[in-house]
Parts: C-alpha cells; structure tokens; sequence
C-alpha cells in the first residue's frame, strides 16, 4: 500500500476535474468457483484500488464532490467469520490506513444514494464488468442491468482515464519489481523449455515464481507449442523437437501492479535456420517499434512502424511481395500481423480496458475497422507517463491462410504458396514494457533475453 497522503491527493484531484455529484466507486466481492466458501482468488477492483488502496472484499467507496468529502461503506466481520478468518481490522481501521475518516455501515449506502437522487444530484458509476457489481448499481440507481453501460458516467471514464494513464514515480517503482519477477519467470521457462516436457510443466513452474515474489500471476499464462493462437490458454501439448515454444506471461505484485512480457524459445537448444530467419524479421519490427516510441508520437503509427518493417522482411524472404507501404495500407501483412504491437499497463495488464478503448487508449479519435488494425488498442499520441508494452509477432496461422487464399485476398502481396509451406511452422512474438519519458521512452525492469544469442545462451 502506497501512503495514505497518494490515496487523498486522487481522491481530490479526480474530484477537481468533476463538475459535481456523487462518485460512486464499488469495490469487488469475494467470487465462488462452485459454491460460496470455495471462492477463486479475490482481486480488487482496479478504480477501487487505485482511490482507496483497500485490499479488500464487500467495500464501497463514495466521493461527495461537492463537499470534496471521501466515505467508505462496509461492514466488519461476524464472530462467526472470524472464528474461520482469524481477527481482521476493522473497516474503519482500514480506512485510516488511506486517510479516509468517514465510515458507515453498508445497509446505509442505498439511503445516501436515494436522497442524492431525490436531491436531483448526479451519481457517477463506471461501466461494470462483473455480473453482481451490475445486480448491485441496478439495485442502488434503479437502473435495469441492460442500460447500465448506456448509463455510465463518461465524465468520470474521461476523468479516471486521463489519472490512472500518467504513471507517477512511485507506481512506476512498483511495476517496475512486477515486470522483473516476469523476467524472471521467463527465463526459468527458459532453462527448462526441452523435447518431452509438456506445457503444463511449464506454466506450472512459471506461476510459481510469480506467487514465491509474494503476488500472482497478471493475466492466465499463454504456454504452447501453438503459438500461433494469440491467447492460448490451453497446456495440454507435449513439446517435440523441431518445434517453437511461445511464453506470454506477467507477475502481479501483491499491490495490483502488472508485468507483461512474451518470449519465443526453441524446444532445441538452438533455433533452426527457418526459425532464425522469421524469428529476425519479428526481432526487427520490435527495435523499430522500440525506436519509435517518443511523447507526440501517434501509437499508431508506431505500430504501423512495425508492420512496414514485418511485410519488408517477409518480402525479402518470399512471403509478401509488390511495395510494401502499399501492402501495409491494404491491410495485407495483417495474415501474419493481425494483432496490435502495444497496450497501456498499470494495475490492470490491457490498462482500464473495460472503460472502453476509444476513451483510454484512442482519447475519442477514430478507430480503424480494418482487420488487423483494429485490435490496437492504444492509437492515441504518447505522453510522458504512459506505461506500455511493445509486441509485434508474427503468426502462420492456418485457417486465416485458408480463408485468404480461397477467396484470393490481397493475391497482389502474398505468395500462398510459400506461406503454405510454413502452416505448421507456429507463431513469434517478444515483447517487453516501456515507460514514455519527457524525451523518448525506457526500459522497465532488467532486460530479457531476445536476441537468438541471447536466448539460445539462456537455455544453458
């Protein structure tokens, strides 16, 4: 937990950038796996976090802007829970811990709300993503659970996003020791990725170090020999020789802070000559995308950076041909590329992605609709402060291929015949996390291997 004074100064300054009303920020419950007492791991609400810093289930936070007051409402433990849980603080106490003084209990949130109502006043509330968070504001605001995302607040999405996008020094700090515990899970994947061993041994050892520095995970570990699935989640292959491993995987520190880092190793000690060749192309639109990064500078353009960079490299080896900008602008590259190069990161690991992309990470400006383009999301120009990732990669996905090929897209760039002959080949992404700075961008958390060297000399 960050000193109490940070957690006031964001109450009181998002309460300065709202014209007035109530902020009404509920924080997560505790969520059943399959019945009430076997819950999955309980994870704050980001909002929640960031504003009252409270680590903890069943608690509602309110800010009264007009009287630029902060409540929280919630309730102690019963005998009965303590007697299972062990003594707790109390809400009150808790709150003290981030300066906030006025506590009730929360039987008493719905009459404040009511009579904020009644009064005509304004009650701010974010869009929900969980389905009881959704039950509770539709109880509270009388207000269906369908027209609850029609109903969210967009001077407070504006507002919190406009906050939480500028990363001070002290937030940076903490992903900076979430992002080197993600180093450090990749390069154990790295010393054990061989012929025989299955997936799950992997994932397995990579969230353990994630829990032994004290957090967890930041999003479900990607491990496959399937890298060419962008979110692979599934661990049931064994790896043999000859294939890819792809790793994306991130640590979570204790505080809600996030790493996000992708890595790409042979299951060999070395990588083939046809591995090495796209794995070069893949590196190289990483750099220029890396070099790309300064304040003023459209993310979007930085990702097409590095699509210009994929589709001449692919060119050179036979898979793409004709000019390139004409080929990027047609939306050509994104068979191989059809994903965005970065992310915003903080504590969530795709940064307030339920406020809505074109808040956070496009600041209201058009969003391509095109394929591959359309799943950047962060397009907007950089500020010194923003935290965020770089992972351009390169994918042989077959039915894409398929498709494409059959209906004779984009025939003018593509040579369906050599592309096809790398259908099993897989999928290659690195991808590391960067802090735009007043005069270009830097490196969070010690470097990763990702150079073929590099990575070949970590395997051991």
């Amino acid at each position: 937990m960050f000193p109490s004074a940070t957690y006031a100064e964001r109450r009181q300054s998002l309460m300065m950038r709202l014209s007035g009303g109530l902020v009404l920020l509920p924080g997560n419950g505790e969520s059943p796996r399959n019945y009430r007492d076997n819950g999955y791991t309980f994870r704050q609400d980001s909002t929640f976090l960031y504003y009252f810093g409270l680590n903890h289930p069943d608690l509602v936070g309110v800010l009264d802007v007009d009287q630029g007051m902060a409540m929280i409402f919630g309730d102690d433990l019963s005998m009965d829970a303590i007697v299972w849980m062990g003594a707790q603080p109390t809400v009150a106490e808790r709150a003290l811990q981030v300066g906030v003084t006025r506590v009730f209990p929360l039987d008493d949130l719905p009459g404040v709300l009511g009579q904020a109502l009644a009064d005509g006043r304004s009650i701010h509330h974010l869009p929900p993503y969980r389905a009881e968070t959704a039950l509770q504001l539709s109880h509270w605001l009388d207000v269906p659970p369908r027209e609850l995302e029609e109903a969210a607040s967009l001077e407070l999405i504006l507002a919190v996003a406009g906050q939480r996008n500028i990363k001070t020094a002290e937030e940076v700090a903490e992903i900076e020791r979430a992002v080197d515990t993600t180093v450090d899970m990749h390069l154990a994947a790295m010393r054990m990725v061989r012929p025989g061993l299955t997936e799950a041994q992997v994932a397995a050892a990579v969230h353990q170090v994630a829990l032994a520095a004290g957090g967890d995970i930041s999003f479900p570990i990607i491990a496959t020999i399937n890298g060419q699935t962008l979110h692979n989640h599934d661990h049931g292959s064994t790896m043999r020789s000859g294939q890819l491993f792809l790793l994306d995987a991130g640590a979570e520190t204790a505080m809600g802070y996030a790493g996000d880092m992708s890595s790409t190793i042979p299951v060999d000690p070395v990588f083939t000559d046809r591995q090495k060749e796209i794995y070069a192309v893949a590196l190289a639109a990483h750099e220029a995308a890396v070099a790309a990064l300064a304040p003023g500078v459209p993310m979007k353009e930085v990702h097409l950076t590095a699509c210009r960079t994929i589709a001449a490299g692919l060119k050179d080896l036979g898979f793409m041909r004709g000019d390139v900008d004409e080929a990027v602008a047609a939306g050509a590259h994104a068979l191989f590329f059809p994903c965005g190069t970065g992310h915003l990161m903080g504590l969530d690991v795709h940064d307030m992605e339920n406020l809505g992309e074109q808040h956070v990470g496009y600041a209201g400006e058009h969003k391509s609709a095109q394929f591959g383009l359309k799943s950047l999301r962060l397009g907007r120009p950089l500020e010194p402060g923003f935290v965020l990732t770089i992972e351009p990669g390169i994918y042989f996905i077959p039915e894409l291929m398929d498709l494409w090929q059959a209906e004779g897209r984009h025939a003018q760039f593509i040579d369906y015949q050599k592309v096809q002959s790398y259908r099993d080949f897989g999928g290659i992404r690195n991808e590391e996390d960067f802090l735009i700075t007043p005069d270009g961008a830097r490196l969070l958390g010690k470097p990763l291997p990702k150079t073929v060297a590099e990575v070949e000399a970590a395997r051991g």
